[in-house]
C-alpha cells in the first residue's frame, strides 16, 4: 500500500530542532531521546560515539576535545540542513569538549521522522556532516607516548 503524505504528521515539522550543543559537561542519551519524542514520529534514530581505547592500532592513554568559537553555529547549520532535507519531526545533537575517558559519550545525535528509514538517513547525515563540517578537533594521546591531532570530529 502507498503511503499517503495528506496528513501534517508525515510533514516535517515547523520548528524541529530541540537541544543543540557544544558542552564540557557529560553527555545524557536519555536527554537527547527525550528531546527529539514526537507524537507524530514512527522512526528514532540514534547515534552515541563513544571514546574508544584505541586507534590506527595504538592503545589510547587520553584524549580531549576542543572547538572553534563557531562550532554552535556550524552544528546548527548542519542541523538546518538535515531538518531541510528530511521530514524531521524533531532533532538533536550535542557533543563534548575537554578532558575524556575511555567509554565517556564524545557525542550524541537522534532524529525522529514519520518512518524509520526516513529517520536513519537523516540521523547518518547529521553525524556525518557534523563530523566533517563542525569545527571540533580531538587530540589523542597514545600509550607510547606519541600524540595526534584529528581535524574535524
Amino acid at each position: 500500500m502507498a503511503h499517503t503524505y495528506d496528513h501534517p504528521g508525515e510533514l516535517a515539522a515547523d520548528d524541529p530542532i530541540r537541544l543543540l550543543g557544544i558542552r564540557e559537561a557529560p553527555l545524557s542519551v536519555d536527554e537527547v531521546f527525550a528531546a527529539v519524542g514526537d507524537d507524530a514520529a514512527g522512526g528514532t534514530a540514534l547515534f552515541v560515539g563513544t571514546v574508544r581505547d584505541h586507534d590506527g592500532g595504538v592503545d589510547v592513554a587520553r584524549l580531549g576535545y576542543s572547538s572553534h568559537p563557531t562550532a554552535e553555529a556550524e552544528l546548527r547549520r548542519v542541523a538546518e540542513k538535515v531538518a531541510a532535507d528530511f521530514p524531521v519531526r524533531a532533532l538533536a545533537a550535542v557533543h563534548r569538549v575537554g578532558d575524556l575517558a575511555v567509554g565517556d559519550l564524545a557525542v550524541v545525535v537522534a532524529v525522529s521522522c514519520p518512518h524509520r528509514a526516513e529517520a536513519f538517513d537523516a540521523c547518518r547525515r547529521l553525524i556525518d556532516d557534523l563530523k566533517h563540517e563542525v569545527p571540533i578537533w580531538k587530540h589523542q594521546t597514545f600509550s607510547d607516548g606519541s600524540e595526534e591531532w584529528v581535524g574535524a570530529c
